[in-house]
């Protein structure tokens, strides 16, 4: 919080506003910016409320305004505390930001019997943790009851109930990851979220690009207000909570475990694999022409055998595929203790029949199972779905909430109210498969999709590519990214945790349009794990470090 000077009108005291502005101007410097403002603040406030024109003035322009006073009456000027936030766009989408209250908010405290507290309160949480955690952080309004005269004023204090500040919250976020993971995007947009698998404490969650928070404080003006909502970056999504993309080929270890629990598969069984899978008159092929040869369920994980998992998607069956995946938190909502989170979408018969308004697209076709089973089709995830349950399946299936807040600081007796971990479920799952899929993880990192990124490392870690579509390609040709405009590039994810033998981090990666998960997602996830266990600072991952022979995952 910082003390600043303000400039402030109060409209009921003023006839003619825009000749005083214009007046105002002569003194002190209103540029167009603060007059949109202010318009946008009167449309939303009533008469009687001052409300300020220009925000941290000079001194300078403090004594040129007490020497003018006398020609400006309804203005003042008014020290007042403001919310700061210092790290800018850093945490902008898990922290978020106040504004000032709109009358769909005031409706919505009197509806809730709260806008007592709220009286002399200009400001409220709008998103974020800001908005989360609105009743801890705002604290209680003080009163004081004062006798008047007939010509208002003060005579004595009849009673006096002193304000209380808001509590403070403490995070479970590592400030020095999340810069780390914001370097390493580099000019890359995405997602990532990282988990202590032990606890569901969320150690970083950034989603970038993000946006300056301080804008909101008091008001953003049109200007700023349009280019934010209107930049083709979209920087007000929060891509880790709200955005929803296929997971790809970081679904594969779900489905080999799927294929375990209803003994679809043993782990020595294999396949052979052409390149391609023949299901009616369509061909699903493998990204590898003319194919793996002989695949069984650790080499489909290792080098990410598309062919094996068309072929397990059809013997597994859709509803199936469904119920196991929903068990991993796929297409539900984490519970996170922020606003906004999507559910996602995990396809079923169920849910296309919901979806879908007519007998005929409400049909479930057993081809749509096909691609399911690679992380395509109707697949739709958040990147905090893909890290809660790449975090459960590195808990051997203990699956936490996830929660930013660490601990709640009452500001006056300084007890620590802590954010306990809530298990939300233990997944019955034998010792036996798990530790088939986890190692079959471990060497994806080791001489799999993932190893290039991982090469070198001090320490054991697992983990899973993926590369998602964004756009169809049409059977018989073949995806060049250089042919496709950048909007409509591959999305690169990447799915890991370390130490391999006792997990410490989870994390998912998300990278925009970035290609294959190997290339671009995975040494994200690598430089974040040499900060957290090796305390290593990252450098950004640039386009020409990109290696243009990467597998597809």
């Amino acid at each position: 919080m910082l003390f600043r000077s303000t400039l402030e009108i109060t409209p009921g005291k003023v006839e003619d506003i825009d000749a005083l502005i214009d007046d105002l101007a002569t003194v002190i410097e209103i540029a167009p910016r603060d007059r949109r403002r202010f318009k946008k603040l009167l449309e939303e406030s009533k008469s009687f409320e001052s409300l300020p024109i220009r925000n941290r003035l000079s001194d300078e322009e403090i004594a040129r305004f007490a020497a003018n006073r006398y020609r400006f009456p309804g203005v003042d000027i008014n020290a007042r505390l403001f919310r700061q936030y210092p790290q800018g766009e850093l945490f902008s989408h898990v922290v978020g930001h106040i504004g000032r209250i709109n009358q769909r908010e005031l409706d919505q405290l009197e509806q809730d019997g709260l806008d007592t507290n709220y009286r002399g309160t200009e400001y409220i949480g709008k998103v974020g943790l800001e908005q989360s955690y609105e009743k801890h952080l705002h604290g209680t309004t003080g009163v004081e009851e004062v006798e008047v005269d007939a010509g208002g004023r003060a005579v004595r204090t009849l009673s006096r109930t002193p304000p209380v500040s808001g509590n403070n919250i403490v995070l479970n976020l590592d400030a020095g990851l999340q810069e780390t993971v914001y370097r390493a995007f580099g000019d890359f947009r995405g997602a990532l979220v990282a988990i202590d698998p032990t606890n569901g404490g969320v150690l970083a969650f950034v989603s970038k690009p993000g946006f300056d928070p301080n804008l909101f404080v008091d008001g953003i003006d049109p200007v700023n207000w349009k280019e934010l909502n209107e930049s083709i970056d979209r920087p007000m999504v929060n891509r880790a909570l709200a955005g929803t993309y296929p997971p790809g080929s970081t679904f594969k270890p779900y489905m080999a475990l799927a294929a375990l629990t209803y003994g679809k598969r043993r782990p020595e069984q294999a396949i052979s694999d052409p390149g391609y899978f023949n299901f009616g008159n369509h061909q699903f092929r493998d990204d590898k022409v003319g194919g793996h040869g002989m695949v069984d369920m650790f080499k489909s994980i290792v080098v990410s055998c598309d062919t094996y998992y068309y072929v397990l998607a059809n013997d597994l069956g859709i509803d199936n595929i469904s119920n196991f995946m929903s068990l991993f938190g796929f297409g539900t909502r984490s519970g996170i203790d922020l606003t906004g989170e999507s559910g996602g979408i995990l396809p079923s018969q169920e849910w296309k029949k919901k979806r879908f308004r007519t007998p005929e697209t409400q049909k479930w076709y057993a081809g749509e199972t096909i691609s399911i089973g690679i992380g395509q089709g109707y697949n739709s995830y958040t990147p905090l779905q893909l890290a809660q349950a790449i975090a459960t399946l590195a808990n051997d299936g203990v699956m936490y909430r996830p929660h930013i807040v660490n601990y709640i600081e009452d500001i006056v007796t300084r007890n620590r109210t802590m954010v306990e971990p809530q298990p939300l479920r233990t997944i019955n799952l034998k010792p036996e498969h798990i530790k088939v899929v986890k190692d079959a993880l471990i060497g994806v990192n080791t001489e799999g999709t993932g190893a290039r990124a991982f090469a070198g490392a001090p320490y054991a870690s697992a983990g899973k590519t993926g590369t998602a579509q964004v756009i169809a390609i049409k059977q018989g040709e073949k995806y060049v990214a250089s042919r496709v405009a950048e909007r409509h590039r591959d999305h690169a994810l990447f799915v890991a945790y370390a130490p391999a033998d006792a997990p410490k981090i989870a994390v998912a990666v998300l990278v925009e349009n970035a290609g294959f998960g190997a290339a671009a997602a995975a040494p994200i996830a690598r430089k974040v794990f040499d900060y957290y266990l090796l305390g290593k600072k990252a450098t950004p991952v640039k386009v020409e470090d990109l290696d243009a022979n990467a597998t597809r995952d």
